[in-house]
């Protein structure tokens, strides 16, 4: 089901000297929030869980999740290059979980890695925070690759669409319409968080069960869809 060529070119495509400056953009500003935090507030546990909830969780992940997902393929589908990839004897649900994988390592890295550090640098992990940020982050951007790169084999405009959903949805009517967050990677990856933290300094609207069933059903059901949708691509000579 993994193809290391496949993988390859997809890290080369993702971590191209652009698109890495914009992975690497948010990471940094969060660092640089964080020590400016620390500085002037010293180590506050409330302080520490509303940077990390409100930057990290709530706007640095889906947007690394939307750059990984939509760029794991939206741009050789957009360009025709793809067409290389479906001439060869690898089969197109294997394209698909191999970008994947990809999307999601990448999106673990600029987001989960800062995170820690980020929290680390807040209040040293007390009461598990850190940790717990972290944790939601991992799992966060397993759901979001998958979500996003299924919006690049459907769409053009994966990224519109893709920045809508973490930025809008989440983000506004998230906070907005208590039914909405129950349809939110964000209060999923919350629950998780909850658990491995405790008390009351992460919370979430979606008990831990709902949360981790809703986590695995949409990312395989977006990988599994994605997987038809390039199926149904079709070459010049397949006509």
């Amino acid at each position: 089901m993994y193809d290391p060529t496949v993988a390859r070119l997809t890290y080369r495509a993702l971590l191209g000297r652009r698109r890495a400056l914009i992975l690497g953009a948010l990471p940094i500003l969060l660092i640089m929030i964080s020590a400016a935090v620390r500085t002037f507030s010293g180590a506050d546990d409330q302080v520490a869980a509303d940077v990390l909830g409100g930057f990290a969780l709530a706007t640095m992940v889906p947007i690394i999740g939307v750059i990984a997902g939509t760029g794991a393929i939206g741009p050789e589908i957009d360009d025709g290059s793809v067409v290389y990839l479906l001439s060869k004897p690898v089969k197109r649900p294997t394209i698909i979980f191999t970008k994947l994988i990809v999307a999601i390592a990448v999106t673990m890295v600029f987001s989960a890695v800062p995170t820690l550090v980020a929290g680390l640098i807040l209040n040293g992990n007390g009461q598990q925070i850190a940790l717990a940020y972290t944790v939601a982050a991992l799992v966060a951007s397993i759901a979001y690759a998958a979500l996003f790169l299924l919006l690049g084999t459907v769409t053009r405009h994966a990224v519109i669409f893709g920045l809508v959903y973490a930025l809008v949805w989440e983000a506004l009517f998230g906070s907005l319409v208590p039914g909405a967050r129950t349809l939110s990677v964000q209060q999923w990856a919350l629950a998780v968080a909850h658990k491995v933290a405790g008390g009351d300094l992460v919370t979430s609207d979606v008990g831990l069960s709902t949360a981790v069933i809703l986590l695995a059903a949409v990312t395989a059901g977006a990988t599994w869809y994605a997987g038809q949708k390039l199926r149904t691509l079709k070459l010049a000579g397949e006509e």
